[in-house]
């Protein structure tokens, strides 16, 4: 199905930047930040671009999107359902245990949380990675130039305003697939 997947999104004229040989960052125990994330296709195509670099990614989804017949299919292509009006839900510690059983399990988070414009992105995906102690990989999904990439590889520091805005300033609006929905860097509230 993977396999399938992935053909189906390049017969779409999606181009899939996979890093070359010897460059390759650790993507079997990372956090992806993904972004921009203007539309539910986000999805779609991001996990293409997973399977295509051989990662077992998995991807927090609200719970909304697990009714029947959609649940077990996420849950199988790695999504986890996360109910984000539950303050008591602790989904940072849930991931941060999950990275803490070692082996491979890498998490793609989109730093937005939604697909409206935000001005401020959210810090669980930067929580995550430093409580982890696991790099946090920008990806990007480029609709303008149809292409998925990764950025530089970026480790957390104590700092989170600092970081965020570094990792915020590599995206740019016109990758979006609804440009007016991303607030750029210059514009949020990061700075």
């Amino acid at each position: 199905m993977k396999r399938i997947w992935i053909a189906i999104v390049r017969l779409c004229g999606w181009r899939m930047l996979l890093p070359e040989a010897g460059t390759r960052p650790e993507l079997r125990r990372c956090v992806f930040a993904v972004a921009p994330h203007t539309a539910v296709s986000d999805f779609l195509v991001g996990a293409a671009y997973l399977w295509a670099l051989d990662v077992n990614g998995h991807i927090f989804i609200k719970k909304e999107f697990f009714r029947w017949p959609l649940g077990g299919v996420l849950r199988r292509l790695g999504a986890i359902p996360i109910d984000r009006g539950n303050r008591k839900n602790d989904m940072v510690g849930a991931a941060v245990r999950e990275f803490a059983k070692g082996g491979t399990f890498s998490l793609a988070i989109t730093p937005e949380a939604t697909r409206k414009p935000v001005h401020r992105w959210k810090r669980g995906f930067w929580e995550i990675a430093r409580r982890a102690g696991v790099p946090i990989v920008p990806a990007y999904i480029d609709f303008g130039h149809k292409e998925i990439g990764l950025f530089e590889t970026v480790w957390p520091t104590e700092d989170f305003e600092a970081d965020v805005r570094r990792i915020h300033a590599l995206y740019r609006s016109d990758m979006a697939k609804r440009p007016k929905q991303f607030v750029e860097a210059d514009k949020s509230e990061n700075l």
